[in-house]
């Protein structure tokens, strides 16, 4: 594949285009409930559409997190806050109760698999910056002995961004070949929001990649 741009021409084996998204509500009946047809769909925390007491949007129609799993998680959600309503009951709308999707806004696991692939969940350094929290980044190289025993020459980089303040973990992003496997760990430490005091006592087993975290969580203390 060439590309030719006005600076030159770049090769390569294939060529991504990433455009972005667009909601695809434009045949599926949404005029029929008053609704905009070719816009997301406005739901509350309990995925349920605003201004029409029975219809929920789940998934990339309501473009909160455009994910296979989160889609997965906003359905269980929404499927809790619906029985509860059929039975006359008031669902709990606090961040964290079983029927509304937290998770959406700051604890998102994503996995580009690429080669190496990128993994991160929770916030970034930029987004931390941007809602003013305080905030320090660890970043190391993904070099323990389960790496190196994954793949030869085996190369990649670990990130935490932790919240000074509360002394949790507000993100966490691994970069390197398989890392995906190790973003389950790191989603419940931030969703947990476990002290880092505590997952110092969260061994990892020898010799497995996951010992990064014992490497983070050194770099973090000093």
């Amino acid at each position: 594949m060439v590309l030719t741009l006005e600076d030159g021409e770049v090769r390569g084996d294939e060529v991504l285009v990433a455009v972005g998204r667009r909601a695809r509500t434009d045949d599926i009946g949404a005029e029929v409930a008053g609704l905009e047809p070719g816009s997301y769909l406005d739901v509350d925390s309990t995925m349920r559409v605003a201004g029409v007491e029975w219809l929920y949007g789940v998934g990339d129609v309501n473009g909160r997190r455009q994910l296979t799993h989160m889609g997965k998680y906003q359905a269980r959600q929404a499927g809790a806050a619906i029985v509860a309503r059929a039975r006359g009951e008031e669902p709990d709308l606090s961040d964290w109760s079983p029927f509304v999707a937290t998770a959406d806004a700051h604890a998102t696991p994503s996995v580009v698999f690429t080669d190496p692939q990128v993994a991160s969940v929770g916030r970034t350094a930029a987004e931390a910056e941007d809602e003013g929290l305080a905030h320090r980044v660890v970043q190391i190289p993904l070099e323990v002995a389960g790496s190196s025993l994954f793949a030869d020459d085996y190369e990649g980089t670990a990130i935490a961004v932790v919240d000074t303040d509360r002394d949790v973990l507000l993100g966490v992003t691994f970069v390197g070949p398989g890392v995906g496997e190790l973003l389950q760990a790191a989603t419940i430490a931030v969703v947990g929001e476990v002290p880092i005091g505590r997952l110092w006592h969260a061994v990892p087993a020898y010799p497995t990649i996951s010992e990064i975290w014992l490497r983070l969580l050194e770099a973090y203390r000093g």
